[in-house]
């Protein structure tokens, strides 16, 4: 096993500032790391108020560990804190009764180790495809907004760019549509 490995210089700091209770560790930590599990619970059958509340309780899990003069971390503590809230809120869902499964069968189905990868890498796509986004330029990027994130009608986004009729902005929106994907995939290529 690799125990070392994956132990940076900079999580074993956040842990001691964090056993110290210092305010910047304790908030660098959020920073990193509270939208990973926020996006964990809301594919997973929760809300933004079950991630405070989940992350908070990890938080308390972390702050207690790293002040146990035995407790020595054996993995990123993005990994180890992405475990525990994973945990508590499969516990959580078990309590509820919103699954049929145990949390041990809800295990082997995916390991942390997994949907921590699966997670890096809608991540990474998330961060080009904003990328993309950016280069696109005007009017593409409104277009493309109003369209699939406003989930504004075609009717609507025509009268709203000043394009004759629905079907004219729906081949605008094509085209804006073409483009992002080469710019993605022109950048995705590029990725490691």
């Amino acid at each position: 096993m690799h125990a070392q490995v994956n132990r940076s210089a900079s999580d074993i700091a956040l842990l001691e500032g964090l056993a110290r209770n210092e305010k910047d560790a304790i908030e660098k930590i959020y920073r990193d790391h509270y939208h990973m599990i926020l996006h964990m619970i809301m594919i997973n059958n929760g809300n933004p108020d079950d991630a405070a509340d989940v992350f908070q309780e990890g938080m308390i899990v972390l702050f207690e560990k790293s002040k146990s003069k035995d407790f020595e971390l054996n993995c990123q503590l993005k990994t180890y804190l992405y475990s525990v809230c994973r945990r508590l809120w499969l516990k959580k869902l078990n309590q509820q009764q919103r699954f049929g499964r145990q949390t041990d069968d809800l295990e082997q189905i995916a390991p942390v180790e997994e949907d921590m990868e699966v997670h890096e890498k809608r991540q990474q796509e998330f961060n080009i495809m904003e990328n993309a986004l950016q280069k696109i330029g005007e009017p593409c990027k409104s277009l493309l907004e109003a369209y699939y994130l406003q989930k504004k009608h075609m009717q609507q986004i025509a009268e709203e760019f000043s394009y004759t009729n629905a079907d004219n902005a729906k081949t605008q929106k094509y085209k804006c549509l073409v483009r992002l994907k080469k710019l993605f995939f022109a950048q995705y290529k590029n990725t490691p």
